[in-house]
This record gives C-alpha cells, structure tokens and sequence, in this order.
C-alpha cells in the first residue's frame, strides 16, 4: 500500500487524476475535516454539511480526468461554498414555491440575479482574502473609480506600484474566476 502523506498536494492530486484511489482517499483525509466545518458554518446543519461534502469528493472523483487545480484547498473551499449556495439556494426555492401555491405572492427572482448575486459575493471574498496594500489599491480603483495617480496620492505610493498591486489583484480575480466557472458548468449539469 502506497503512503502519500509526505507528497504535496499537486502530486497526490496527479496520482488521483490517474486513477489511485489510494491518492484520492489521501485528499479526502486531508481536508474533509476542514470542509466539514467550512460547511457547517454556513449551513449550521450536520446532516445538510456531511451530504455536501460527500456531494464535492464525489464530484471530485467523477471528474478528475478533466479538472484542472491550481490550488486543492481553494478549489475545494470555493466547491464547498458554491454547494451550500446551492443547497440553499434550492431550499428557499422549494420554501418559495409551497409557499406559492398557498397565495398569491410573485414568483421567485430570475435565477441569473440569484447567480449574480453570487458571482458578486465569491468575488468579494477573494478580495477580502489578497494582501491588504493590494486589495486597498483594487478598492480605489474599482469601488471607489479612482484613477492610478489619485490612488498613489492617498496611499503614499509610486504610480509604478499601484500598477502591481492593480495588476497582482486582477490576475489572482481571473484566476479564481476560472474555477468558478467550472463549477457553473458544473451545477448545470446536476
């Protein structure tokens, strides 16, 4: 029997991708203990946790031909949270539509607003998680419209380093968003 728990991530998840069930049993021990908590915190609901969790590995091993990770644990934090928006999103809706035929209230929101709402948040959090000088010029720029030199007045920095922050805040965003749009595709399909 075969031990990767010295190996890092991106060699466990190769032998996964491969077919080692072993491999995969290593991801699971690693982090299930993690997401679990993950997903409790959002749904306060051990049951609704534990089936989500077990919905991502599964998900997880069905498509390991095809994924393609950066980084394991964000990979799996962002499907944990997209699952229990989902989870969420489908009991409020289920809520919506008993509720529904027992009055005349209008009908749910679009599922794109629910989307974008979403899209909205996960970006949110990624900001929320760059370095702080980064994500203040990205806050100026973006939510504040200020312009690269406004920015380097407020901040006490050089144009030269507003355009890194700007550009490091922008490449980790696209980065993230790739991802997200694969469990997009993804729920789409469940």
């Amino acid at each position: 029997m075969t031990s990767y728990a010295h190996l890092p991530d991106k060699e466990v998840l190769q032998q996964m991708v491969d077919g080692d069930d072993i491999a995969f049993t290593e991801i699971y021990n690693r982090y299930w203990k993690k997401l679990i908590l993950l997903a409790y915190s959002r749904t306060k609901d051990k049951f609704l946790a534990e089936e989500i969790i077990q919905e991502v590995f599964l998900s997880l091993w069905n498509r390991k031909e095809s994924l393609v990770i950066e980084s394991l644990p964000g990979y799996l934090a962002t499907a944990i949270k997209f699952s229990v928006f989902k989870h969420v999103h489908n009991s409020n809706r289920r809520s919506k539509i008993i509720k529904n035929l027992y009055s005349t209230q209008s009908a749910d929101l679009p599922e794109d607003i629910v989307h974008a709402k979403f899209l909205q948040e996960y970006i949110e959090g990624i900001v929320e998680q760059l370095p702080d000088k980064c994500r203040m010029v990205y806050l100026y720029s973006r939510k504040q419209g200020l312009t690269n030199p406004e920015i380097c007045l407020e901040m006490g920095i050089s144009e030269k380093t507003v355009e890194a922050h700007l550009t490091k805040a922008l490449k980790v965003l696209r980065l993230n968003l790739k991802e997200f749009l694969i469990l997009i595709l993804i729920a789409k399909h469940f």
